[in-house]
């Protein structure tokens, strides 16, 4: 077995990284493949990166797995999808158990079938006490939905309007009580939101690739990382200056 390559330590590592696994498509097409062999190539990646953010010290990992638009797309690639997601499930559940690998699901399970969404909701449970690394797996998610039921929630809880903050509405949303992404990586070469994160993502660092998903592999994770760590991330504040110390009268010059 190949011993495994080192990694030179990180200035600044992201507490959450967030990824839109884009490109599984393009990539099965220039092979001359189906689509949902990229599909099924971008799953075996995913369980990489997952691999990755552990030795990296990555504390959080959320995974744009499929959105509310992806409804829309023909049947039989929407089926195909869902196979691979319950494949991946049986497949490598027990071994991010003992990992410490915790999963947790944002979005929508309703309109999975109820195998599947059963499968979800026993591996959240199976993998709850874990904290190694928290996986969230966002599948059947968008931003402005997430949002939009936030909002129904607030009404329906009889929230006074004084009493709204971002504090409240952030308790609200799926991701309650996770911190916001640092870092949201896309592939692919696409630069858009794409209804991913959008309350969440108001000031997180991206980094954009020409690289497809299933070639995104560890090196050029660490290389957004190393990118991650050059970023000077002000929230809106000016540049701190050097401070220059203020002469004390009667000090020796």
């Amino acid at each position: 077995m190949p011993e495994e390559k080192k990694y030179p330590p990180l200035a600044k590592t992201p507490v959450h990284v967030a990824v839109i696994m884009d490109g599984n498509g393009r990539w099965a097409t220039s092979r001359g493949l189906p689509r949902l062999s990229g599909h099924k190539a971008g799953a075996e990646n995913l369980q990489r990166i997952i691999r990755a953010s552990i030795s990296f010290g990555v504390k959080y990992l959320t995974l744009y797995v499929f959105s509310t638009e992806n409804w829309n797309r023909p049947q039989d690639e929407i089926s195909g999808l869902l196979q691979i997601l319950e494949d991946v499930i049986d497949r490598e559940l027990d071994e991010l158990n003992r990992e410490g690998v915790r999963l947790i699901h944002i979005g929508h399970l309703e309109r999975l079938n109820k195998k599947l969404a059963g499968k979800i909701t026993q591996a959240m449970e199976l993998t709850r006490n874990n904290d190694r690394l928290v996986v969230n797996l966002a599948f059947s998610y968008g931003g402005r939905d997430e949002i939009t039921c936030a909002i129904k929630k607030i009404i329906a809880d009889g929230v006074a309007a004084d009493s709204i903050d971002e504090t409240l509405i952030g308790s609200y949303l799926f991701t309650a009580g996770i911190p916001d992404p640092d870092l949201i990586i896309r592939t692919s070469g696409e630069y858009r939101v794409s209804n991913f994160l959008i309350w969440q993502g108001a000031y997180s660092e991206w980094y954009f690739t020409p690289t497809l998903w299933p070639n995104f592999d560890k090196d050029e994770y660490y290389t957004a990382l190393v990118e991650y760590g050059k970023r000077d991330r002000r929230f809106g504040k000016l540049k701190s200056a050097p401070q220059t110390p203020v002469p004390v009268p009667g000090d020796a010059d």
